[in-house]
């Protein structure tokens, strides 16, 4: 009997990375990353103050069908709900404000996670043990100006197809 190969071990390292220089061209990735979302996907947002993750996110609900002017930051309220008929569940978690493990517990993270809504956290790096094994983390940094570079590092089998499938979607730049 012969051993089924072992697939390639999933790494960090960046997937797609496109070079954006407006908004208009950030929340365009993040249209195409909604339209290509199914359900159940976890989105770890990571980027300085500033750097356009709110953005994205508007790019995200409007891929999702949602309208993109309902989309608010959550940093006071830590998470906003947008659902509707027809349309899958975005839960838009803002973890700028928490800075102890014991805050973020008590949020109920793990449930939206598990949940089959596209849950995208911004500043997950406060709260990695509550992501899944795998999500896809996006870093957004600021270039200078508008510029931003915005890039995908898929943490497992599914995040690597989803962000091809964006990539596939919107090839704005190489992948590095």
């Amino acid at each position: 009997m012969t051993a089924q190969p072992t697939p390639p071990p999933v790494t960090n390292l960046p997937l797609a990375r496109w070079d954006t220089t407006s908004a208009e061209a950030t929340r365009a990735i993040g249209t195409a990353l909604g339209e290509s979302c199914v359900g159940g996907e976890t989105l770890a947002l990571i980027g300085l103050l500033g750097a356009g993750k709110t953005c994205l996110v508007r790019g995200l609900a409007v891929g999702l069908g949602a309208p993109s002017e309902a989309v608010t930051s959550p940093t006071f309220v830590l998470i906003h709900e947008y659902t509707g008929p027809g349309l899958i569940p975005l839960y838009h978690v803002d973890l700028y404000r928490l800075d102890e493990r014991d805050a973020v517990n008590g949020l109920g993270l793990e449930e939206y996670v598990a949940s089959q809504g596209v849950t995208v956290i911004e500043w997950a790096d406060r709260a990695p043990a509550v992501l899944p094994d795998d999500h896809l983390r996006i870093t957004i940094e600021h270039q200078g100006g508008d510029r931003r570079r915005v890039t995908f590092h898929p943490q497992g089998a599914r995040s690597a197809t989803l962000a091809a499938t964006v990539f596939a979607r919107h090839p704005m730049d190489t992948t590095p």
